[in-house]
């Protein structure tokens, strides 16, 4: 599929990607795009992040095993890093 349309940059930088361009790519409003910079051009896609956790399943059950052994249990990586940042 070819499609050509045009949008301009505003003085904050920011371009508005036009309506038909959005139906086309099914970008809904809080959608996440990529920008790749080719030597063609610049390619537009929709993209999806995804976070990736803080430790690996190995190093958590360490954990957990570490700080079970100290009486204290963390149901989640988030709660088990916030305390030991307050270390």
């Amino acid at each position: 599929m070819n499609y050509t349309d045009t949008a301009k940059v505003t003085s904050k930088g920011q371009v508005t990607i036009p309506a038909t361009i959005r139906e086309i790519l099914k970008l809904e409003p809080g959608a996440t795009v990529m920008f790749k910079v080719t030597d063609m051009g610049v390619i537009l896609s929709p993209c999806e992040i995804i976070e990736k956790p803080i430790y690996t399943a190995k190093e958590w059950r360490r954990i957990e095993k570490l700080v079970a052994e100290k009486g204290k249990v963390y149901k989640t990586s988030g709660a088990a890093k916030k305390h030991i940042n307050s270390l």
